[in-house]
C-alpha cells in the first residue's frame, strides 16, 4: 500500500512537472517573441533634446548623452505627422480645400498678368541739331504736355555763330559769288534753321546767340534727358515726346504656355482702375526671344487710349482663349496661399484624416501661375486636402512639436533612425532636388525692396553684437521700409511673405530680450530669403548662411555682406558656426 502510495505520488509529481514545463516554456518562448516585437518597434530619444529619435540604444548625435527608450505612441501618429487641437484650428482660422475639387475653367481661358507700357512706335527723340550750351530748358518734367513746333530749349553754339557770320559776309558777294552764298545757307538749313530764320538774321545784319529748339511732334514728354546749363553735342537728346492715344499692353506668359498663343487672338483686359470695364483689344506681337531669368515671353496688345484712360506703368489683367482646348483639364490647380517657398523647397500641408486635424508636409513640384492659382505637377493627388489659409501657423505647430516643417528639413535618419519606414516616405512625398518657383514682383517693388538691405544687416549685425537696444532700433527701421512698399500687382502668397516679415519686425521690436528676438528673427529670414531669392538683380553680392544649431537643432539661415560667417542666433558665443548655402548675385 505504501509503495503504491509513493508511485503514485512520484507519477503526480513528474506529471506535474512536464505540464509546468510546457506552460512556462510556451509563455517564456510568447514572452521571448513579444519582446523581440517590442524591440523591433522600440525607439530611443535625448532627454535633452527629444526630436532626436533612433531605432536602437546609443549616445545622443548632437550632446552625446545616453539615449533612453521613448514612449510609446498612442496617437497612431506616424513620425512625420502631428495633430492640432480644434480651438487652435478655429483661432488661427485655417481652412483646407480638397484638391480638385475647386471650380474648373470652362471657358478655356488663359490669365495673364502686365502692365501698360509706352507705344514705342510712337515715341520721337528731340534731340539738339548742333553742339552748345543749354541756355534755357523750356521742358522741366515728364508727363508735361507739347504740341508741335513748341519751344523746347534755347541753345547757345559757338560755331552757330561762326556761321552767321559767314552767312553776313557772304550777303556782300551774292551777286559776285551765288554759289558761295546758297552754300552758306544751306549749312544753316543742316542745322535746322528755317528759310524764315535765315531771312531774318540777314535782313537783321546781327549775329543771333541763342537759337530755339522747337519741337517736331506733338505728344507727352516720357523722359527729359537734358539739363539747363550743360552742354550737349549735336545729335544728343534733349528728351523724349510719346503719343499717347494708343499704348502697348504688356503681358508675361510662362514657356509652357506659349503654345496657347498665337497673333490675332482677342484679348479682354481688365485694370485695377477701372474693375468694373473690359476693354477688348488682340494679341499683335508675341516676342521672340525669351526671358531666360523669368522663363516667360512678352505678350502684347495695341489699345486705343480715348480720354488717356490707360496709364503707362499701369497695372492690367488679360485673359486669353487658349488655342489646345485641353490646356487646363488634367492639371491640378490649388491657391497660391496654401504653397510656402523656401530656398529650395515648395511646400503644402495635407490634411490626413478628414474628420481629424491632423497634417502632414508635403514637398510638391510647381508649374505654371493663373491669377492666384497654381499647377501643381507633381506632390498631389485629386481628393487629398490641404490647407489654404493659414499654412504658417500650421507649419508653426509643425515646428514646435519637432516635426518636419519648413525650417526643419530633414526627419529621416535624424529624427527617427528608421529608414525602412521613413526613408520610404521620403521618396515617396519629398525630393530635395525640386526647384522652387520664382515668386512673380513687380519691377517697382523689386527696386524698392532692395532698399531694406542696409538696415537688414545692420539688425543682423545687432544680434551678433547680442545689442537687443540696437536690435529693436533696426528692426523698426527694416519694418517701416517694407510697410511703404507699393503691393500693387502682387499675389496673395507674396504678400503673405511680406506680412509675416513685418509681423515678425514688430515682434522684434517690442521685447528687449535677445532669445525673443532671434525666436522671431528665425521666421523673418524665412520669409526675407525666399522674396531676395526671387529678385532680378543686386547691386552687391549677399550671400545667405545657415546654422545647423540654431533654432533648437533644426537650423536657421540669414543674409550677409561678407563671406564671414559672424552668427546672429548664439553671437559671441559661437560667433563661427555657419556656412554659405546660397549666393545672391
Amino acid at each position: 500500500m505504501n509503495k503504491n502510495v509513493i508511485l503514485f505520488s512520484l507519477a503526480s509529481l513528474l506529471a506535474g512537472v512536464l505540464i509546468g514545463y510546457l506552460i512556462f516554456n510556451t509563455s517564456s518562448l510568447n514572452l521571448h517573441e513579444n519582446m523581440e516585437h517590442i524591440a523591433d518597434h522600440q525607439l530611443w530619444t535625448c532627454s535633452m533634446h527629444p526630436q532626436i529619435m533612433q531605432p536602437e540604444p546609443g549616445d545622443c548625435p548632437i550632446c552625446g548623452m545616453d539615449l533612453i527608450p521613448a514612449e510609446a505612441k498612442a496617437d497612431g501618429l506616424s513620425p512625420e505627422q502631428f495633430r492640432m487641437t480644434n480651438n487652435a484650428l478655429a483661432l488661427a482660422n485655417i481652412h483646407t480645400m480638397v484638391v480638385g475639387n475647386s471650380q474648373e475653367n470652362t471657358d478655356n481661358t488663359v490669365s495673364l498678368s502686365g502692365k501698360i507700357a509706352i507705344n514705342q512706335e510712337t515715341e520721337a527723340v528731340q534731340a539738339s541739331h548742333f553742339d552748345g550750351r543749354i541756355e534755357r530748358l523750356n521742358i522741366n518734367y515728364e508727363g508735361q504736355e507739347v504740341k508741335k513746333g513748341q519751344l523746347l530749349a534755347t541753345i547757345y553754339s559757338p560755331e552757330l555763330v561762326a556761321a552767321q557770320q559767314e552767312l553776313l559776309t557772304s550777303i556782300s558777294l551774292k551777286e559776285s559769288q551765288p554759289q558761295l552764298y546758297q552754300a552758306v545757307r544751306n549749312k544753316l538749313k543742316l542745322w535746322k534753321l528755317s528759310d524764315n530764320q535765315i531771312s531774318r538774321i540777314e535782313s537783321s545784319g546781327k549775329v543771333q546767340t541763342n537759337f530755339p529748339i522747337y519741337a517736331t511732334v506733338s505728344g507727352t514728354v516720357s523722359e527729359v534727358m537734358g539739363i539747363e546749363g550743360n552742354y550737349v553735342k549735336k545729335g544728343q537728346p534733349i528728351a523724349k515726346v510719346s503719343n499717347l492715344n494708343t499704348v502697348w499692353a504688356e503681358f508675361d506668359a510662362y514657356e509652357g504656355q506659349l503654345s496657347q498663343f498665337k497673333k490675332g487672338q482677342q484679348v479682354s483686359i481688365t485694370t485695377n482702375a477701372y474693375p468694373n470695364k473690359k476693354f477688348e483689344g488682340e494679341v499683335s506681337f508675341i516676342d521672340p526671344v525669351l526671358n531666360s531669368s523669368t522663363r516667360t515671353v512678352t505678350i502684347r496688345s495695341t489699345l486705343k487710349n480715348q480720354n488717356n484712360i490707360f496709364k503707362p506703368g499701369m497695372f492690367v489683367t488679360a485673359k486669353i482663349k487658349a488655342v489646345n482646348k485641353s490646356l487646363d483639364q488634367k492639371k491640378l490647380y490649388v491657391p497660391s496661399t496654401a504653397v510656402m517657398w523656401t530656398g529650395k523647397r515648395s511646400l503644402v500641408y495635407i490634411k490626413v484624416k478628414a474628420d481629424e486635424p491632423i497634417f502632414e508636409m508635403r514637398e510638391v513640384l510647381l508649374g505654371s501661375r493663373k491669377d492666384e492659382q497654381i499647377e501643381i505637377k507633381s506632390g498631389l493627388s485629386v481628393g487629398e486636402e490641404i490647407v489654404t489659409h493659414g499654412t504658417f501657423t500650421v507649419d508653426a505647430a509643425a515646428q514646435l512639436q519637432g516635426k518636419k516643417s519648413m525650417m526643419n528639413k530633414t526627419v529621416s535618419k535624424t529624427m527617427i533612425g528608421n529608414e525602412r519606414y521613413l526613408g520610404m516616405q521620403e521618396s515617396k512625398n519629398s525630393n530635395s532636388s525640386i526647384p522652387m518657383m520664382k515668386m512673380e514682383l513687380p519691377e517697382a517693388f523689386q527696386r524698392d525692396f532692395k532698399a531694406i538691405f542696409p538696415t537688414y544687416l545692420n539688425l543682423k549685425d545687432a544680434l551678433v553684437a547680442s545689442d537687443a537696444k540696437l536690435t529693436v532700433t533696426n528692426a523698426k527701421a527694416t519694418m517701416d521700409i517694407l510697410k511703404k512698399l507699393d503691393l500693387s500687382g502682387m499675389g496673395s502668397m507674396e504678400k503673405t511673405h511680406l506680412n509675416k516679415s513685418i509681423e515678425m519686425l514688430e515682434a522684434i521690436t517690442q521685447k528687449e530680450e535677445l532669445e525673443n528676438q532671434r525666436n522671431h528673427f528665425v521666421i523673418l529670414n524665412e520669409n526675407v530669403v525666399a522674396i531676395a531669392s526671387s529678385l532680378n538683380s543686386l547691386e552687391d553680392t549677399l550671400y545667405v548662411q545657415q546654422c545647423p544649431m540654431a533654432n533648437n537643432n533644426k537650423g536657421a539661415k540669414w543674409i550677409s555682406k561678407d563671406t564671414e560667417i559672424r552668427n546672429p542666433y548664439f553671437g559671441e558665443a559661437m560667433l563661427k558656426c555657419g556656412s554659405i548655402i546660397n549666393m545672391l548675385k
